[in-house]
């Protein structure tokens, strides 16, 4: 088992540690941009464009106002489906954990809806709405919708009842069972649920945008695409990567801070 950061001691053999590990994660992405760049001098910029260009662009999106409100349009798009993904799902996994019948009913309905590709979800959302926010909240909403509320309801179910038998003996309120034990009980599994529902709805909202849209990422690479550029095409693209790594880190942050009171030999299992 590798040893957390946590625990490694102080001195030049932590640094050593550190450092190697920054280099074998770093290592893959400089081996890619590498490769990147050598198929850019023997290829045409619109197959394999220069990561200098790309870079380029990149800045100029960050610094054009009215190309970056695309990205804020489509970050906004991402965080209103997965907030309203999140509340009905924990509401649902909620009467599913109190009720065997409601999870009888419930549970196959979520799994029909896992089966559906996301494509499917954005024809429907083009015959049953007229307004393109409606149709991506409620295609980022479908799609999202059954991860969450089975996260939820294994974090409710896998709560350990003696534990739970243990503290109803003190008979606390109801205010305070839930913020002393269950939520943090079930945050981990919840929060694993964001971090893997945020990758699932970047690639799912391009696909909303790509229909119909008049702005958003999905709407800026449709316009790449008809003119062949791939350098824009690959700028856009990391804008929705950046996003995904700031909200995994914001999560990841969240998640050390809530549980710093742990244990070090239990925060590394």
């Amino acid at each position: 088992m590798t040893m957390p950061l946590d625990r490694l001691p102080d001195g030049p053999g932590w640094s050593f540690v550190v450092g190697r590990r920054v280099f074998f994660y770093v290592l893959p992405f400089a081996v890619l941009a590498a490769l990147w760049q050598v198929a850019a001098q023997f290829f045409p910029p619109f197959l394999f464009p220069s990561l200098v260009e790309v870079f380029k662009r990149c800045i100029g999106i960050f610094t054009d106002w009215s190309q970056f409100s695309d990205v804020l349009a489509t970050v906004l798009r991402i965080l209103a489906g997965l907030a309203g993904a999140f509340i009905i799902g924990a509401t649902l996994a909620v009467m599913m954990a109190r009720s065997r019948a409601a999870n009888e009913f419930i549970s196959p309905i979520l799994t029909l809806f896992q089966g559906i590709p996301a494509l499917s979800w954005v024809v429907f959302a083009i015959i049953w709405f007229h307004g393109i926010e409606p149709r991506i909240f409620f295609i980022m909403l479908m799609t999202t919708l059954p991860a969450f509320t089975f996260q939820v309801l294994s974090a409710l179910q896998g709560m350990s009842r003696d534990l739970v038998e243990m503290v109803m003996s003190f008979r606390p309120t109801r205010i305070k069972l839930f913020r002393t034990m269950i939520i943090p009980a079930i945050l981990p599994d919840i929060l694993t649920a964001w971090k893997v529902n945020l990758g699932n709805a970047s690639r799912v909202v391009v696909v909303a945008e790509l229909v119909g849209a008049t702005g958003g990422v999905g709407y800026e690479l449709l316009q790449q695409q008809q003119v062949f550029d791939m350098a824009g095409a690959l700028a856009w693209t990391l804008q929705l990567v950046f996003f995904v790594l700031i909200a995994q880190a914001v999560l990841t942050l969240i998640e050390t801070t809530a549980f710093r009171y742990r244990a070090v030999s239990e925060r590394a299992l």
